[in-house]
């Protein structure tokens, strides 16, 4: 039988391609509010409060993914 202590750390790194993933969420949100803003300054004022909004819940995500990794690699 195989020692399960081992796969701690390889779930703590599969958990931790989270944070990488809310990085690229945060930089499309950010890269999509700037094609608009571009396209059309008078929305963006409007608009930025949705793109803030958007990147404070994607790096939430992105936090709550680090924590998880955290959590399985001490428990291994």
């Amino acid at each position: 039988m195989a020692d399960v202590s081992v796969y701690g750390p390889i779930g703590a790194g599969l958990a931790a391609i989270g944070t990488g993933a809310a990085a690229i969420g945060v930089a499309i949100i950010f890269g999509n509010y700037l094609n608009g803003a571009l396209r059309n300054p008078s929305a963006a004022a409007a608009q930025f409060t949705n793109a803030i909004i958007g990147a404070a819940l994607a790096e939430g995500l992105g936090i709550f993914a680090f924590l998880i990794a955290i959590l399985l690699y001490l428990k291994a």
